[in-house]
């Protein structure tokens, strides 16, 4: 079993990654760490691990765990995987990893070094109904790709929320505009080339708070939006020439929509719908980043990928400041 340490109570650890962590085949929470040690004992206990730390650095020392998993704010999680993995520990830090493509190279110097496993947590990477659209997509069941088409949003708007915070990392794009770039990446195994981009910042946080994107990709082009001020909502659609997907639920399936992938013919005649009855991406997650870890050859999100999509983010940043095309 792969024994787990989680760096800090966030609330991404509490309701979704330490509950599919436990539920996997391969792995155990062993211990928990926070700078409050009362909270840290508190949530051992609701999770059964037997060992609470009030340090993250009491933790990484010690030998009862295997690896980490980073939720802390964005602002902290180079700074963190970098411990981590040089004391020794294999890491899966939760998304964004950086905020800048340039920051995430050294980690890729200490992960070879030490001969651990870092992974950026994108957990839709190993969510089947992905996998599948790949397989249409790269099969030419509906020709000629042309287009993607893509949004996700919601509304929050608490001051406290780390998401408002620009000193910790927060806002749009870096919160969930990752998500259409690294999917259509994903599908296509294609790269953009350039990007337009209109940024809006709240005036009061700081935060890009909604974004609306273009990206050439050569063969095909990418659009889309992504807000934390609009009404809930995310798709993904995959037009070609002869047909079209739709991803009804992309990032969050489950809770905006049912596990749904829909295949639609040329004249929309015909549809075939796939679906992913009872997938739990994070455990998903969770077990194939163990089975790696523990040396199985299995595909992972690297360091490689990580700077490639952080790279398109960048790059729309950049684009948002100016008219016109800005080159990835």
């Amino acid at each position: 079993m792969f024994r787990w340490g989680i760096v800090s109570t966030a609330q991404i650890g509490r309701d979704q990654v330490i509950p599919a962590i436990q539920d996997a085949e391969n792995g155990v929470v062993t211990a928990i760490a926070s700078r409050d040690h009362e909270r840290a004992r508190a949530l051992a206990d609701r999770f059964g691990a037997p060992h609470a730390f009030g340090s993250y650095e009491e933790m990484l020392a010690s030998d009862v765990i295997d690896g980490v998993y980073i939720p802390l704010p964005t602002s902290q999680h180079v700074e963190w995987t970098a411990k981590a993995a040089e004391a020794g520990k294999h890491v899966l830090v939760e998304k964004p990893l950086a905020l800048d493509a340039k920051d995430i190279a050294p980690l890729i110097e200490i992960r070879d070094r030490k001969k651990v496993l870092i992974c950026e947590a994108f957990m839709v990477f190993y969510h089947p109904q992905w996998h599948k659209v790949r397989e249409l997509v790269q099969s030419g069941a509906i020709g000629r790709l042309r287009h993607v088409q893509g949004a996700f949003a919601y509304h929050n708007v608490d001051p406290a929320n780390m998401r408002n915070q620009l000193s910790l990392g927060g806002g749009a794009l870096p919160d969930i505009g990752v998500y259409p770039t690294v999917s259509t990446r994903f599908v296509t195994g294609k790269e953009p080339v350039r990007v337009q981009a209109q940024v809006e910042r709240d005036e009061k946080f700081g935060t890009d708070i909604y974004s609306t994107v273009k990206a050439d990709f050569g063969t095909f082009d990418l659009s889309f939006y992504c807000s934390t001020q609009m009404a809930l909502r995310q798709f993904m659609v995959f037009h070609g020439e002869k047909g079209f997907i739709e991803v009804h639920a992309p990032f969050n399936a489950g809770d905006y929509d049912h596990h749904r992938v829909e295949l639609h013919n040329q004249d929309h005649t015909e549809a075939t719908v796939y679906r992913f009855p009872a997938t739990r991406q994070y455990r998903l997650e969770a077990e194939t980043f163990a089975r790696a870890a523990m040396g199985e050859d299995v595909p992972v999100f690297t360091l490689e990928q990580s700077i490639l999509n952080q790279k398109m983010i960048d790059a729309v940043f950049r684009a948002g400041e100016h008219d016109g095309w800005e080159y990835v």
